[in-house]
């Protein structure tokens, strides 16, 4: 059974995850809705640990690309390779032909590496001259980035933000969990260095797609995907809903975030056992669906206004169904 399935996955991550649940929901969610996350959190927050976890309980393989501002676009989508012996060329696949694949400190790289990254993100292809290879069909790219230094990296243009489906943010955390953690930390140096994984226990790619296709078919009313609609429309054109909203934006989000609220809205809902939305559901998954999708105005920064404070208003005056 996927659900039972996708359940011992979020049990399995929970216990070497500690203090940061909504990150784990975050994964799994981008896992179910078929998309791409975007993490930042200052460092030693488990972003990379949260993915690499995730890896050890699905079945495929797992790669982790460190960003850096020397790499090349060849680094992550692979080369031909010259054979003298016979005069012809090898492609020789990068680490992006991974299923599941860490960009590691995403804006230290420059806008060539990152536009190669777009086409495998958005396509799902990788072309290399004049020849296009196909991707695994789970392909999932977690972002992660630096919101402290912000010396020598190079900010992600719109087009590629817009492709990430989720923009989550990672606090510290409470004092209870950080005492888990350090119990945690101290029981993994005295186990031996033996797999903690078992791969019998692991996800299959099959059940994986199969809670997929589940997660399509969850029920969602009329009235709510209107409701969906409103909250992203009035991001664009939001002077109904007051001067004060319409001050602060320059730019809403696009229909793709539409699409990405929907899946995420009813992953959310799967993911809790029903096998229907709820409002809540799409509140719950509108910060992170809208976030990177959202250009403040000038206006609005100097007054101090962020992006979670425009969307959390924006919710709040949009009547619920």
């Amino acid at each position: 059974m996927p659900q039972q399935a996708i359940q011992q996955l979020k049990n399995y991550i929970n216990t070497h995850i500690i203090g940061q649940q909504r990150l784990v929901d975050r994964l799994l969610i981008a896992l179910l809705a078929d998309g791409h996350l975007l993490v930042e959190g200052a460092p030693g927050l488990a972003k990379t640990r949260a993915i690499k976890v995730l890896s050890e309980g699905v079945e495929g393989n797992f790669q982790r690309v460190q960003f850096t501002p020397d790499l090349l676009p060849a680094d992550l989508t692979g080369t031909e390779i010259y054979r003298p012996q016979d005069g012809s060329f090898h492609f020789q696949q990068g680490p992006l032909f991974h299923n599941l694949v860490l960009a590691d400190e995403i804006n230290r790289a420059p806008a060539k590496v990152q536009s190669a990254l777009l086409e495998a993100m958005a396509e799902r292809t990788i072309t290399v001259g004049s020849t296009t290879y196909s991707l695994p069909e789970l392909f999932l790219v977690m972002a992660t980035q630096n919101p402290i230094e912000q010396e020598g990296t190079y900010p992600l243009p719109e087009a590629q933000l817009d492709r990430f489906l989720l923009h989550v943010f990672v606090d510290y955390p409470d004092a209870a969990s950080e005492k888990a953690i350090l119990e945690l930390n101290r029981n993994e140096a005295i186990k031996t260095k033996e797999s903690t994984t078992n791969s019998t226990m692991a996800v299959s790619q099959q059940n994986l797609f199969e809670a997929r296709q589940q997660v399509l078919q969850i029920h969602m009313a009329e009235s709510l995907q209107d409701y969906l609609l409103q909250i992203v429309i009035t991001s664009r054109n939001p002077k109904a809903y007051g001067d004060d909203l319409a001050s602060w934006v320059q730019y809403g989000a696009s229909p793709r975030a539409s699409i990405a609220l929907d899946r995420c809205a009813r992953a959310h809902a799967w993911l809790a056992g029903r096998d229907f939305v709820s409002p809540e559901d799409i509140q719950a998954m509108a910060h992170d669906v809208l976030r990177h999708r959202i250009i403040l105005s000038f206006e609005a920064e100097a007054e101090g206004i962020t992006k979670d404070h425009f969307i959390q208003t924006l919710i709040s005056r949009i009547a619920v169904p």
